[in-house]
């Protein structure tokens, strides 16, 4: 029988991602790819440094308890050569994280193989691979790779926070933000408040972190927060939509237009995700971030 992924939470990534590969990607980027090969090559005995979602990797592979089945699968899905992906899975075993399965794509865009994977999360830098993952249904993030790294105060527990509209629920409500203003919108959710919102894009990432949660592991535990700028009364239609999915957030932030990272700072999360390129940036300051370029957020960044 062939091995299958079945049943596991599939996190595919970009090494770009997972490590420090920023000095290397300039020449790449520079379209120099022969000299990106060979300083890859150079350095196949130098670990990389630890990139932006490391610690959401390590933490989530840990979820795996010896001689049981495994939960979580971490597959590097990477525009990098074959030859440089010597340096990715070398790197990766130097600091013990059972990363088996890799593709590479030397310079193409990587996304068409989510889909055989059944991949729940796909991380990455580059934006284009993004939104075709998120065009493909696939929960997708552009990294920050600039970001804080995450704190090492909860080594047994991976913390992710989500923003609410366009992220964990659908548009509906920002754009009628986006539209008519603030009062419209919380007119409009309190007239709805008990009428579920659509899912968004993370919605199945965060059902399958549920599932996690519920059968922790004798290493990890998993903690999650929503972190949104909706307000009372706006607050209840979210509340209310994440109990009529049968799906349970450790903590809720109803912050009403306050500046997010300070917040984020205090949770401490392995990773934040948000649809908005200026929550992120604030956020980042403090976090690991990820931009979830989805929503009418970002209609007008297009192509």
């Amino acid at each position: 029988m062939p091995a299958s992924l079945a049943g596991q939470l599939v996190v595919a990534i970009s090494s770009r991602a997972l490590f420090d590969f920023e000095e290397e990607n300039r020449l790449f980027e520079a379209g120099d790819d022969g000299a990106y090969m060979q300083l890859q090559l150079a350095r196949l005995e130098q670990p990389a440094r630890a990139g932006v979602a490391f610690s959401l990797v390590n933490k989530l592979l840990a979820f795996n308890d010896a001689g049981a089945a495994p939960r979580v699968e971490v597959v590097i899905l990477s525009r990098n050569d074959p030859v440089s992906g010597l340096r990715v899975f070398r790197s990766a075993q130097h600091y013990g994280l059972p990363i088996l399965r890799g593709v590479f794509t030397r310079g193409r865009s990587p996304w068409r193989y989510l889909r055989p994977l059944e991949a729940q999360l796909f991380l990455s830098a580059n934006m284009a691979d993004v939104k075709s993952a998120l065009d493909a249904g696939v929960p997708a993030a552009r990294v920050y790779p600039d970001s804080a790294r995450a704190s090492a105060a909860h080594p047994f527990e991976v913390r992710i926070a989500f923003d609410g509209d366009a992220v964990l629920f659908s548009d509906e409500a920002e754009r009628v933000f986006q539209r008519d203003g603030l009062a419209a919108f919380q007119d409009h959710e309190s007239e709805r408040a008990a009428t579920p919102l659509a899912p968004g894009p993370f919605k199945p990432l965060l059902a399958a972190l549920q599932r996690l949660q519920r059968e922790p592991s004798r290493a990890m535990r998993l903690r999650t927060a929503l972190v949104t700028a909706r307000s009372a009364p706006a607050h209840e239609r979210a509340v209310r939509t994440l109990m009529d999915w049968r799906i349970e957030v450790d903590e809720a932030m109803f912050l009403g237009g306050l500046a997010k990272g300070e917040f984020l700072r205090e949770f401490e999360p392995d990773f934040f995700f948000d649809d908005q390129t200026g929550h992120i940036e604030n956020a980042a300051a403090h976090v690991p971030a990820g931009h979830v370029a989805a929503g009418v957020a970002n209609a007008n960044h297009a192509g």
